[in-house]
């Protein structure tokens, strides 16, 4: 485990010295099947892997769970211990933000913070791009993996990416599910078990416009998102904040801008808890955008 900013630093210049890769995945901890799967990515994409757990306050609204955001190292150092990861790292603040939290100019996310999740928290892409890529500069990977699950956020850092110019492969990592379809997250440990029936809606109406999609017409996967929006309205135990079909490019509604592939993205509340899913549909996107 390394837990400065100048060993982790030092550890990739000898790997790299050694002419040798390194995979990156960065996690707030509370580790799961998804985490690991996103390891299992970069493993096979370099020669070395590197996991961070940190709990990256810049990226909590207020009113958020920063305080309560499960944190649990013991039981994530003992998931991590079979996975193949070489490094674990485990910054403190300081080595993330020198002059603190409060005094650290964020990056900008640009149009894509202020829609969906950007809209019903602002700022929090800000905070995630600027942890990632102070993360990128302490690590000097050569390749990353971030999950399909959190769409947004996977799809701005590609956009940082390419706007900072960071030597940087992304690695689009897919999403993983329980045994009854929520997908992994480490909220789903605030849910009550009426609470995960009642949010278990949301994947439901995700596969049934998936289903919908077996043709390359896109009416049919818009058409299919109108009705479960209204049955997501209806439905008990839970608020919908959204459902919208987004381009994976730009994530920007699809009917606006058909290019890459078409991404149906929902977050709805349980109780206190917010969930996100989504389904992305490439045989639409490949139709609609002539590939």
């Amino acid at each position: 485990m390394i837990t400065s900013a100048q060993d982790m630093q030092a550890w990739s210049k000898r790997v790299h010295g050694a002419g040798e890769t390194i995979g990156f995945v960065p996690t707030m901890g509370s580790l799961h099947r998804g985490h690991l799967s996103l390891i299992e990515k970069a493993r096979a994409a370099a020669d070395h892997v590197v996991v961070s757990i940190f709990v990256n306050p810049l990226q909590f609204g207020p009113g958020e769970d920063f305080e309560r955001y499960p944190r649990s190292l013991e039981s994530d150092l003992e998931a991590l211990r079979h996975s193949g990861v070489d490094v674990v790292f485990t910054p403190g603040l300081s080595d993330i933000y020198p002059d603190g939290p409060e005094n650290t100019p964020t990056l900008s996310a640009g149009e894509i913070g202020d829609v969906f999740e950007g809209e019903h928290r602002p700022g929090h892409f800000d905070g995630v791009l600027t942890v990632v890529a102070r993360l990128f500069q302490l690590v000097a990977c050569d390749v990353a993996v971030f999950g399909k699950k959190d769409a947004q956020q996977l799809i701005a850092i590609e956009q940082m990416v390419a706007r900072e110019g960071f030597p940087v492969k992304i690695i689009r990592g897919d999403i993983v599910r329980d045994d009854d379809g929520l997908a992994l997250s480490s909220r789903n440990v605030y849910l009550t078990p009426e609470g995960r029936a009642d949010a278990l809606i949301l994947q439901r109406e995700l596969r049934a416009i998936e289903n919908a999609s077996n043709t390359t017409d896109p009416t049919d996967s818009l058409e299919r998102i109108k009705q479960a929006r209204q049955v997501l309205r209806e439905a008990p135990g839970i608020e919908l904040d959204y459902l919208e079909a987004v381009s994976s490019d730009t994530f920007t509604p699809w009917e606006q801008h058909p290019t890459g592939e078409m991404v149906v993205v929902g977050a709805i509340r349980v109780g206190t808890t917010r969930l996100l899913d989504n389904v992305w549909m490439p045989s639409v996107g490949a139709h609609s955008s002539g590939q």
